[in-house]
């Protein structure tokens, strides 16, 4: 028994590194085409638009489109490879070798800057490395310009000569392979694979690392490429959420609308992840899906000029050619591809047998929150983000491309600074752009954070299930305000003992009636539902009093710190409000939906 529970550990953590590994060379192969992705629909819309048949065809800006796709963009790949690597030095150097492989082939070399640029970024970091401390005073400048020149030159010759040849070599047999794939309907194979890839967050490994490079020279020898649509294609997923908004239960079928524009105009795949991990046979979905788009869009012919970035439905026509029949295989495929996807996807959620109801949700939470507390997760956690939050100047959502569900939880979080007047930067990146530095919080999802830490060592860190929406944010706020105003809880608590002790009718004492025009109803993940009750009971009875007052169901990160706002809250969150915040009056009660707890606060308020 012993022997088995030692081996264990060992196995979890063997299986736990392998994905790790496989999702940060994926981020890495990614990283070097999404810094860059602006260039790459440059060149598809030059090419749509100036190309002979495209929509204003210009024979002299045409000429353009053959040196942007041989230098501009193996070479911007490069440079971000080899600054990945040792910084802009490694850039540069990445640059000059990459310039061997692009002369010594006749093929676009972007597999072959994948290669040589963080390649030379390695030479010269391990270089510097080296000879950097050993370098007499005053010869800096020589020596660091030298040593990468000549790195620079060795490895253009290495590349010219030898790996220029071998990348060409392995490209024409991919490409070669893909052809084939393609001319006997088989590539809808990929999307067996691609969408639980993709749900895994190797998205954007997968259509920035792979898909994209091969899509770019099948697209230059014959003016679009299938590749481009693979990863992007909306179907699936919109499936997925159409399937939830009419057929899901509880805040899943709330948010689902929502989630549906975000996804399908705003080309934010990640938005559904969440949704499909909730139930995983809804994986057969988005592969049913992906793999009818993909066969609609081989039987029409469709392809697109470049890669679509976001995954919007306006990005992929904004590539296509400019022919209607392209057109409208594109959309004939993403209906496909929707259609088959929603149909599985309503009768797996419709087999499902649970309660209906936000009631559903919050007894789903309740009960995680429990499970976590019995492990001291819960409590351990919040006391994270306390102790996190002290000297925080700087926040950085983080993700594999720092782009998508990041950007939109940089700005979920930025919106909430804003309203609680904090003064500080909330940005978005991907992983491999974090620089470690004092003051510096990092938010990034569960599956990423054990990269994120790695990346910043030095930076305080938050994990959270879903960037789009999590209670930790509120958290946050809560924290930040908490040390602005002078500590955490447990510093306040020495300073307040009377915030703790009041009893209801002190607070029904205390409390000011005539300055207060509105009332808040305080929640947290486990009360969503009973506070949005309390608030339109409450409502009704201030209303048959025909009193004009404003009743709003909050998070307490949303609080404006004024005396004419009266929070209500439980036990468990009043007590921080009146610690953290100056000016907010507040009335405690046992429980949101316990109406004996308003019936005297509502006599004092006529």
């Amino acid at each position: 028994m012993e022997a088995k529970s030692a081996n264990t550990p060992v196995a979890e953590k063997k299986k736990f590194n392998l994905k790790a590994g496989m999702q940060s060379f994926g981020t890495k192969l990614s990283g070097m085409v999404l810094p860059n992705i602006g260039a790459f629909i440059a060149w598809g819309l030059i090419t749509t638009i100036f190309v002979k048949g495209g929509w204003y065809p210009n024979a002299n800006l045409a000429k353009m489109i053959t040196p942007m796709v041989t230098y501009l963009l193996p070479l911007l790949i490069a440079y971000s490879g080899g600054s990945m690597v040792h910084g802009h030095r490694g850039g540069v150097v990445g640059m000059i070798a990459t310039m061997g492989v692009i002369v010594g082939t006749n093929v676009p070399m972007f597999i072959g800057a994948m290669v040589m640029g963080p390649l030379a970024g390695w030479c010269i970091k391990k270089w510097d490395d080296r000879v950097q401390d050993k370098i007499r005073q005053g010869f800096e400048m020589l020596v660091n310009n030298f040593s990468a020149g000549i790195i620079g030159m060795l490895l253009t010759i290495v590349g010219f000569l030898l790996i220029g040849p071998i990348i060409s070599g392995l490209t024409n047999v991919m490409a070669a392979g893909v052809d084939w794939i393609i001319s006997h309907g088989l590539i809808w194979l990929a999307n067996i694979f691609i969408e639980p890839a993709k749900i895994l967050f190797l998205n954007n490994a997968i259509n920035q690392g792979i898909l994209t490079p091969l899509g770019i020279q099948a697209a230059a020898a014959h003016g679009k490429s299938i590749l481009f649509l693979l990863e992007p294609d909306p179907g699936p997923g919109l499936g997925v959420l159409l399937a939830f908004a009419l057929f899901g239960k509880g805040t899943a079928k709330g948010s689902a609308p929502s989630a549906i524009i975000i996804h399908f105009f705003g080309g934010i795949h990640e938005i559904y992840f969440p949704y499909v991990l909730m139930k995983p046979a809804l994986f057969l979905s988005v592969m049913a899906g992906g793999v009818t788009g993909t066969t609609l869009f081989s039987i029409f012919n469709v392809g697109l000029k470049s890669s679509p970035s976001p995954g919007s439905i306006l990005s992929l026509f904004a590539m296509s050619p400019v022919n209607i029949w392209n057109y409208l295989g594109l959309l004939i495929g993403v209906a496909g591809a929707t259609t088959v996807s929603f149909l599985i996807s309503a009768v797996i959620l419709r087999r499902d047998k649970s309660t209906t109801g936000d009631e559903l949700a919050e007894s789903e939470a309740k009960m995680k929150s429990m499970k976590a507390e019995a492990k001291g997760q819960n409590v351990e956690a919040a006391k994270d983000v306390m102790n996190q939050a002290k000297g925080i100047k700087q926040i950085i959502f983080a993700c594999d491309a720092g782009m998508g569900s990041s950007a939109m939880g940089a700005s979920i979080l930025r919106d909430k600074v804003k309203k609680a007047g904090l003064d500080l930067s909330v940005t978005n990146t991907a992983i491999s752009n974090l620089q470690d530095k004092p003051g510096l919080l990092v938010v990034t999802q569960d599956e990423l954070a054990d990269r994120a830490k790695k990346q910043t060592p030095g930076a305080a860190h938050v994990a959270v299930e879903n960037f789009l929406n999590s209670p930790k944010y509120d958290e946050i706020i809560a924290s930040l305000k908490a040390e602005a105003v002078g500590g955490t809880d447990e510093t306040a608590t020495a300073e307040a003992p009377k915030a703790q002790q009041d009893t209801p009718e002190d607070e029904l004492n205390e409390i000011d009636f005539d300055k207060i025009t509105e009332v808040d109803f305080l929640h947290h993940d486990q009360n969503i539902g009973s506070a949005t009750m309390a608030q339109a009971t409450f409502r009704s009875e201030l209303r048959k009093l025909n009193k004009d007052v404003k009743v709003r169901n909050v998070a307490i990160g949303e609080i404006e710190d004024k005396d004419n706002v009266l929070i209500i809250a439980s036990k468990e969150t009043a007590r921080r409000v009146k610690l953290q915040f100056a000016n907010v009056q507040v009335y405690t009660v046992d429980g949101l939906l316990n109406a004996t707890n308003y019936d005297k606060l509502i006599d004092k308020m006529k």
